[in-house]
């Protein structure tokens, strides 16, 4: 859907005004937004995680850890695909209230896409260079936004995160070093025109919200405080926006992803401003050959 389009619908939790500012500036912060019952859901299944970690020696796939973690002082950086680890963070993700605010700012048609917890551990926490998210995971279009979940209070000296106002309009920075390797981030002779001076920190209390858009130039300093920021990340699509596979981390975000929430299923998509049809998902199966399709056999010509 475009942009008209949207804010034609009438929203579930979003002011119009709070839509146009999204789509004018590319991110958007709502206070104290999730409630307090969800967030003490959210919190007790963190703090066994925590837990949990304290018994391994180096990351594991789901756990990323800093080089000084230890049992008895555990430090995370990453817990990957929180979904596919326990219902409480799938329930919130598919049906917690961050949903009906993907909703509002993509259309009726929403997909999931996939779920990180980045701790930002107290006294030091590493920073998170300088860069736009949509060169890691490219979709078909760049509806793609990133919905954040403050589990605690974050103020300035906890390394919020930076957002550059507009900047999802504007270049799409190579993100490759000098030497012609994947660095993640911005160069340093390339942030000058990335605007980084304009950014805007998301300071906000626990339950607090952040949307950023995909190509929104964004990033966060060391939590130089005494409190770890944990900071849940669910990102959503638009339900035409389809994850390019082989390129970047699409196809390794999880075992739970792209999975299609509200909506109908699109018969149609846009690439490079052409139309055509949205083949079945058979992904998950059921496929067997052109010739059965086309002969009306079996499972494959009745999916969809």
């Amino acid at each position: 859907m475009n942009q008209a389009e949207i804010l034609a619908k009438t929203p579930r939790v979003l002011s119009r005004e709070q839509r146009e500012f999204y789509f004018e500036n590319g991110y958007l912060l709502l206070d104290s937004f999730v409630p307090r019952r969800w967030l003490n859901r959210l919190r007790a299944v963190v703090d066994e995680f925590i837990e949990e970690s304290r018994t391994l020696r180096e990351s594991d796939g789901r756990f990323f850890l800093e080089p000084d973690h230890r049992p008895d002082a555990p430090r995370l950086r990453r817990l990957m695909s929180p979904p596919d680890h326990h219902p409480v963070f799938r329930e919130f993700s598919f049906e917690g209230p961050v949903v009906d605010v993907a909703e509002d700012l993509l259309g009726s048609g929403v997909r999931f896409h996939h779920s990180k917890l980045n701790f930002k551990w107290a006294g030091g926490g590493e920073e998170v260079k300088w860069h736009q998210d949509i060169q890691y995971w490219p979709h078909t279009d760049f509806s793609p936004l990133t919905i954040g979940v403050y589990l605690e209070d974050v103020d300035e000296e906890m390394g919020p995160m930076g957002v550059v106002p507009g900047s999802h309009r504007g270049e799409l920075f190579d993100l490759y070093d000098g030497e012609d390797r994947w660095s993640g981030s911005i160069r340093d002779e390339d942030l000058p025109r990335a605007g980084i001076e304009r950014a805007v920190f998301l300071e906000g209390g626990a339950g607090s919200v952040t949307v950023h858009n995909c190509c929104a130039v964004h990033g966060s300093m060391p939590n130089r405080s005494p409190r770890s920021r944990p900071l849940l990340l669910q990102t959503y699509a638009g339900a035409d926006a389809y994850p390019l596979l082989t390129v970047g981390t699409n196809g390794a975000g999880g075992r739970i992803t792209n999975v299609h929430l509200r909506g109908e299923r699109p018969r149609w998509m846009e690439v490079g401003a052409r139309r055509m049809p949205v083949a079945p998902d058979w992904s998950k199966g059921g496929y067997t050959s052109i010739f059965n399709v086309q002969q009306n056999e079996g499972e494959a010509a009745s999916a969809g």
